[in-house]
């Protein structure tokens, strides 16, 4: 087994684009929703997501911040982060992350009315890669 550093798994989560995000319904249940990273997942796993502020998914961590990403590469790489949420209002974080992609969801860009951002700070880390696999506590 070898071990790997919070630098090296963020790295290949950056090839990732896609994630599963997990929050915690009103009911208590599970609920799990795709969502794009943009590939920006920083050296210190933080992740953001934009998402509007209207959603079930900014209802969900406004109530409980605990959520969980999960992540598959092509190449047989696995992740899954614990860690907590924030939901982001401010016009110049939009722009800190913004991607022209995005605005195929969001037309007015980080003017859109409504526009929200999850920010997930990491706590753990559990990543599979192949016949390696560990984790990594933040």
């Amino acid at each position: 087994m070898t071990e790997r550093n919070l630098s090296e798994i963020a790295e290949k989560m950056r090839e990732i684009d896609y994630a599963m995000l997990s929050t915690h319904s009103k009911d208590g249940n599970i609920a799990g929703r795709p969502m794009s990273n943009n590939r920006q997942v920083e050296y210190d796993g933080d992740s953001y997501y934009f998402t509007w502020d209207d959603s079930h998914v900014v209802g969900d961590i406004e109530r409980n911040a605990n959520v969980s990403l999960a992540f598959q590469g092509d190449d047989g790489f696995w992740v899954a982060v614990e860690g907590k949420a924030e939901i982001i209002r401010d016009k110049a974080a939009f722009e800190e992350h913004w991607n022209e992609d995005i605005e195929d969801w969001f037309e007015q860009g980080t003017d859109t009315p409504g526009l929200a951002m999850i920010k997930v700070e990491a706590t753990r880390a559990h990543y599979w890669d192949g016949k390696d696999e560990g984790e990594v506590k933040l």
